[in-house]
């Protein structure tokens, strides 16, 4: 998504911090949902995925998605699929391109994904 006049400007990663990018148009409008309703705890999020989208630290927080949702494809390339719980509803699905030291965002919403219940 090419930024535009009136969008917020995301810093740009330093320091061996990971480089996160929306997959979809509708990660980026969920993700400004986001921080909108829960600003403190996205921000939560985006600094623990520049720091370590792998982290399995807080494991009910942020952790590797399992059987059918494990992968996810992107550009034809397969990579694993995380989720990161930012409000009790709210979470952010990203796949992870270890490669590149890239985080691509292809879900993220105020409301739970209904492919997990």
């Amino acid at each position: 998504m090419t930024p535009k006049r009136g969008d917020d400007v995301a810093p740009p990663p330093v320091d061996g911090e990971w480089r996160l990018r929306f997959s979809t148009n509708e990660a980026a409008k969920g993700w400004g949902e986001l921080g909108a309703d829960a600003p403190g705890n996205t921000r939560r999020c985006f600094e623990a995925l520049r720091r370590d989208p792998l982290s399995r630290a807080d494991p009910d927080r942020q952790h590797r998605l399992r059987g059918r949702l494990a992968t996810g494809a992107l550009g034809g390339q397969e990579y694993p699929q995380w989720e990161y719980e930012v409000t009790a509803g709210g979470r952010v699905r990203y796949l992870v391109d270890e490669a590149r030291h890239i985080v691509h965002f292809v879900y993220a919403s105020t409301r739970h994904p209904k492919d997990t219940e």
